[in-house]
């Protein structure tokens, strides 16, 4: 858990495809420890094929089955089938904006949201911006982006800052 604090969680990502590796994994930590999430991460990677939107946008019902037998990963027929349906919304947000990247940066005109957090214990766990980012998700057909899903999504690739004060990373994250 350290390593993943101090190496990756908050830092702004601009990677579509690690965008999207990031959004399946937020999905399927809902109603999880994010413990058990990272725990599996590198059995999602090779699951979903290093989340490669083209290869995962195109997963017919064979592949969909072999998930749903992969012990190493989340095996909810759900979040599956949501982890599909989204690349193709990616996709389709890519022709759209140019990236995804573009896209998740332009509700915060592409910088970090950054919040004042003295006590981790009281991280928010939705905001006005999850919520709007949600609806915007969810008005484009993304399946498993309600608000707390798309706040934890966006703490984890560095649009909103929710690193403690006193936290190293939280200065590195300030303008």
């Amino acid at each position: 858990m350290m390593k993943y604090h101090d190496e990756f969680w908050g830092t702004p990502l601009h990677d579509d495809q690690e965008l999207f590796a990031k959004l399946v994994l937020d999905m399927n930590q809902a109603g999880l420890s994010w413990n058990t999430i990272l725990n599996k991460q590198e059995n999602f990677y090779v699951a979903f094929d290093q989340f490669q939107l083209d290869k995962v946008a195109n997963y017919g019902q064979e592949k969909v089955a072999e998930l749903l037998q992969n012990s190493g990963i989340i095996r909810n027929k759900l979040k599956v089938n949501a982890a599909i349906n989204n690349a193709r919304k990616v996709l389709e947000i890519q022709a759209e904006w140019g990236s995804f990247d573009a896209y998740i940066w332009s509700f915060t005109s592409g910088k970090v949201e950054q919040h004042r957090i003295q006590d981790e214990s009281k991280v928010p766990a939705t905001n006005e911006l999850s919520d709007r980012m949600s609806k915007d998700m969810k008005k484009r057909g993304f399946k498993f982006t309600g608000s707390t899903v798309i706040y934890a999504y966006l703490q984890a690739i560095g649009v909103i800052n929710d690193h403690v004060e006193t936290c190293f990373k939280y200065a590195e994250l300030v303008d």
